[in-house]
Order: structure tokens, then sequence, then C-alpha cells
């Protein structure tokens, strides 16, 4: 009888955990609703960015696991962007998710804005053959042959070129901030 009785306690255990953490993960419709309008602020309507003088990424397509990567950066400073770090702070882990798969299902067609013929084709030959005589592997070596990423590295395709340089310029100075916390974003 006790082996039954504690089955039964086992069963309901696993149940109410189950029930508890479904729950916990669920996000209200309106709640979502309000954050994704405060995102389309700055990532423009459909997640497609902005050019400008400070040039907002490109959301739109990105891979979720990434995009709560670099929402989890913000929040323990490993990034450094204090409007970022204000808004991820506020999201919970269930609307940083929620959030970030809403934005993977966007795909509208880039800005455009790319530069010239010769510096589009130096671009295109450093992501597929990298430059062996500085030591910089291919991008695609990571990122794919079509750009878009999987799961942690991020999806290049359609990003602003504006915001890829200067991400790439400012890199050491914009992460890595917390050196208890090495930055793998």
């Amino acid at each position: 009888m006790r082996i039954v009785g504690l089955y039964s306690a086992l069963r309901t255990a696993i149940l109410a955990a189950t029930l508890c953490a479904t729950f916990a993960q669920t996000v209200r419709a309106d709640d979502f609703q309000a954050k994704l309008q405060y995102c389309k602020t700055c990532h423009g309507l459909s997640g497609q960015g902005y050019h400008g003088y400070y040039a907002m990424p490109r959301l739109a397509g990105q891979q979720p696991q990434y995009l709560e990567n670099q929402l989890r950066a913000f929040i323990e400073h490993r990034r450094k962007n204090q409007i970022m770090a204000n808004v991820a702070h506020a999201l919970s882990p269930s609307m940083l998710s929620a959030l970030a798969h809403h934005f993977r299902d966007l795909n509208p067609p880039p800005l455009g804005g790319g530069g010239s013929s010769s510096a589009i084709a130096t671009g295109k030959r450093i992501y597929e053959e990298g430059l062996p005589e500085s030591n910089v592997p291919a991008c695609s070596a990571c990122h794919g042959p079509d750009a878009r990423g999987q799961d942690q590295i991020p999806r290049l395709a359609g990003q602003l070129p504006d915001y890829f340089f200067s991400k790439l310029v400012n890199w050491s100075a914009e992460r890595g901030q917390n050196s208890s916390m090495p930055d793998s974003s």
C-alpha cells in the first residue's frame, strides 16, 4: 500500500510541476503586444531596422537563441548599451523567448544601401574566403553559406550595413564589459 501512495504522490508532484512551468511560460497577449509596440519604436514596424546616425539593427529573421542571448547580455552588462539594458531588464524570460520567436518569423525586404559594387564584391570575398593574410576566417564558416546563422550564431543576411560596420568596429568597447562573466554573445 505504501508504494502505491508514494507512486500517486510522485505523479501528483510531477503534474503540479509541469502545470506550474506551463503557466509560468505563458505571456499574456496584451503584455506581448505592448512590448512589441515598444520594440517597433526603434527597430521598425516589421523589425527591419533603421539607417541613420545611430543605426538600429534588423531583428526580422534573426535566430531566436541569438536574440535571447543578446538581451540577456544587455541585462548582465556583457554588452554595453544603457537603453537596451533598461529595456531588456524589464522583460521576463518567457517574454524574451516570445519576442525572439516573433521576430524570427518576420521577413520584410532588406532596406538596401549596401555600398558600391566594388565594396560589395570585397565583402563577398571576405565572407566566403576570409582574409588569410590577416588570420581572419571566412564569415561563412560560422554564419553559413546563405548568412542565415543558426542557434546562437546570428543571421547576417539582410542586416543593415551601417549597423553591421559599427558593431564590428566597436566590438571591444561594447562587449566583454563584465570580467566576471566573459562574453559569449
